[in-house]
């Protein structure tokens, strides 16, 4: 069984991806790294959510640090522009560079993410960004297809858990 570093940026995406890459085989070890959500009180809430999924599904989670002066740092001049823009590809950048060299770390052969399992995600951009990174180890994954979202969607009802509105940084809220 091949394993494989999961990118978290929350619960509810991580339920369909992790159920997904377990049916493919691979033993899954989630890593929630987010510098950019806001404010803290919402990471602490994702964060905690994100604890519940890995306790469902059974996969360990590690944590990253919540180094958000640096994503500040790195998207500055980006701050007014639109969602999905240079920003998001930043920020996108940001969190699979860091995941890699966490794979590399742990010794893990590959790493994906969560974040093509969202609607209003680019996957081919997020796909091409990881590749960018590592076209070795990266899994290039699409999760919205065969209704990825919409099965997160329902695990959420299903267990009750919290579900945000907005991607997650303070330019997002608007």
């Amino acid at each position: 069984m091949s394993e494989v570093l999961v990118h978290i940026c929350c619960g509810i995406c991580a339920s369909e991806c992790v159920q997904r890459l377990k049916e493919e085989g691979f033993r899954i070890t989630g890593f929630f790294y987010n510098p950019n959500i806001y404010p803290e009180s919402e990471y602490e809430r994702r964060l905690e959510i994100t604890r519940r999924v890995s306790e469902i599904l059974e996969f360990e989670l590690l944590e990253g640090d919540y180094d958000k002066e640096r994503w500040s740092d790195l998207i500055k001049g980006f701050e007014s522009e639109l969602e999905g823009r240079n920003r998001c590809q930043i920020c996108f950048k940001m969190r699979l560079n860091r995941t890699q060299r966490r794979s590399k770390e742990l010794d893990t052969p590959y790493f994906t993410t969560t974040l093509t399992v969202s609607p209003y995600k680019d996957s081919q951009l997020i796909n091409d960004i990881g590749k960018s990174i590592d076209k070795f180890s990266f899994l290039e994954r699409d999760f919205k297809e065969r209704g990825g979202f919409k099965r997160a969607i329902e695990f959420s009802k299903t267990y009750n858990l919290y579900r945000q509105n907005y991607c997650g940084c303070m330019y997002s809220r608007r």
